[in-house]
């Protein structure tokens, strides 16, 4: 039987969990932007409901990047938070393309992690899967179901590096080793497999480094299969995900 696993209480509260969008803003405060290259599995609409629900009082849009101009507000300023979960250069070129095309008030924030949330939304999908401990408190009395993980992400090489300070995050937390790969291209999960293996990890497993949006299902089964690892599924509408957003919001409107 799986043990129950921790999560944060809802109640905003001090420290890193204090509430990340004041509970007040003026009428004409800026619109948060929830931008992403497509949103096929819905989970984008997902998080902007869950935004929505903790923060009433913003005005949240959804765009794609093929129709983030439309979405942009002209009669007061915007910022657009890029559903990115790790650093790129490439997304954040291409909505600024967009935001200087029409000349809207706009502002771009960073991704949304690296962050102890991510780490954290990680650890809780690999536990739904019993690919870790549910609880990092019983490290001394429960033996770990695997040796490794390999964090996934897509994108290739530029990806895998910009993934690198969230496996620091994750292996924290894990007190396992974790090694970044993409699950699509090179540096690929059958050299971090081969790489843990050689350290002596036996048993493995994947946690996707991802929404859900980035990549067909069928590209983390595959990789999954192709180095007999367990999964995890993708963060998906998770609950920190929608948190990050509004961490993001938040930050960039106190700057």
């Amino acid at each position: 039987m799986s043990l129950p696993v921790r999560e944060r209480s809802p109640r905003p509260g001090g420290g890193r969990h204090r509430r990340p969008v004041p509970t007040s803003l003026p009428p004409d405060a800026p619109a948060l932007v929830l931008a992403c290259p497509a949103d096929p599995g819905g989970y984008a609409e997902e998080i902007v409901g869950l935004v929505r629900v903790d923060n009433p009082h913003i005005e949240v849009r959804l765009a794609t990047f093929e129709d983030l101009a439309d979405q942009l507000p002209q009669d007061r300023a915007a910022i657009v938070v890029p559903l990115t979960l790790w650093p790129d250069p490439a997304v954040t070129e291409e909505i600024s393309k967009v935001v200087a095309a029409t000349g809207a008030d706009a502002t771009i924030t960073d991704a949304l992690g690296p962050h102890p949330l991510l780490a954290e939304a990680l650890h809780i999908k690999l536990a739904e899967k019993e690919l870790a401990r549910a609880d990092r408190m019983r490290l001394l009395s429960v033996s770990s179901p695997v040796d490794a993980v390999i964090l996934g992400t897509v994108g290739g090489e530029h990806a895998v590096h910009a993934a690198q300070a969230t496996a620091v995050l994750l292996a924290s937390r894990l007190t396992l080793p974790v090694v970044a790969a993409s699950l699509d291209s090179e540096p690929g999960v059958d050299v971090a497999a081969a790489r843990l293996r050689a350290a002596g990890a036996e048993r493995l497993a994947i946690s996707p480094c991802l929404i859900g949006h980035e990549a067909d299902a069928s590209v983390l089964e595959s990789a999954a299969a192709s180095v007999g690892a367990g999964f995890a599924d993708p963060l998906g509408a998770h609950g920190a995900v929608a948190e990050l957003v509004a961490r993001a919001y938040g930050s960039q409107l106190a700057t």
